[in-house]
């Protein structure tokens, strides 16, 4: 299955079968508010939205489950993302604070 048919279709179906378009839609509808429709078509529109959104899905569970986690958390504080050395992605709730000046020692 491609990440295409993931996104639009559970099940694909066949090439020879046609598919009503409307009567999907209409399906469609009835599971969302008008306001969450709204929200999920402004959402779409942001650019590269749907790669991020296959990217998410294709995390490992433990990795999906921590990141919703991490997001879903009513914290106003801004977000920082690092990706470390080893490729990992730190997540950081606050201002990062500034790196410390070295401490000058004097010497006689």
């Amino acid at each position: 299955m491609s990440a295409e048919s993931v996104v639009y279709y559970l099940k694909r179906p066949p090439a020879h079968d046609p598919v009503d378009e409307t009567e999907w839609l209409f399906s469609a509808l009835g599971q969302f508010t008008g306001a969450e429709l709204r929200e999920l078509l402004y959402i779409a529109q942001e650019p590269d939205f749907f790669e991020t959104m296959r990217a998410v899905f294709a995390l490992p569970e433990h990795s999906r489950l921590a990141l919703q986690e991490f997001l879903a958390a009513a914290d106003p504080r801004p977000v920082s993302a690092a990706v470390e050395s080893d490729a990992r992605c730190i997540l950081q709730r606050g201002t990062p604070a500034p790196p410390e000046k070295p401490r000058l020692k004097l010497v006689d």
